[in-house]
């Protein structure tokens, strides 16, 4: 048997909040849309599906929150991993410090998007 890692499905509270943040500032095109419910991606060689969450999931009436998972996207870069991350900074966007491993071929940094969901941009050392 050979799986090839097609869709990666996130659940989320708010897809039209959301989708400024992966189209507009991660520049991902729009696969499909299907209006506040569902969101597929390209996003290179996989697709990201954002898919809200059904309400019986969520408090009527409650405040946004943000998810505390234990799942990383992890985006690869070409262009300079410093200024992408400054780049996203401008644009509001969450990020931690640029780090790397000794012994270890690439930089990375870890962002959040607004719903608190984390991914990291990545970049080989030249």
């Amino acid at each position: 048997m050979k799986l090839n890692f097609e869709t990666l499905i996130i659940f989320v509270q708010n897809v039209d909040q959301l989708k400024p943040f992966y189209v507009d500032i991660l520049k991902l095109g729009i696969v499909e849309e299907i209006k506040s419910e569902w969101l597929l991606l390209e996003a290179g060689h996989c697709k990201i599906g954002l898919h809200k969450i059904g309400d019986q999931y969520l408090e009527a009436g409650a405040a946004a929150f943000k998810f505390d998972n234990n799942t990383k996207v992890v985006f690869e870069v070409e262009e300079d991993i410093h200024q992408i991350r400054e780049y996203l900074l401008r644009e509001k966007v969450l990020m931690k410090e640029i780090k790397t491993f000794d012994n270890y071929d690439y930089l990375l940094c870890d962002g959040e998007d607004p719903e608190g969901n984390v991914f990291q941009i990545k970049q080989r050392k030249k």
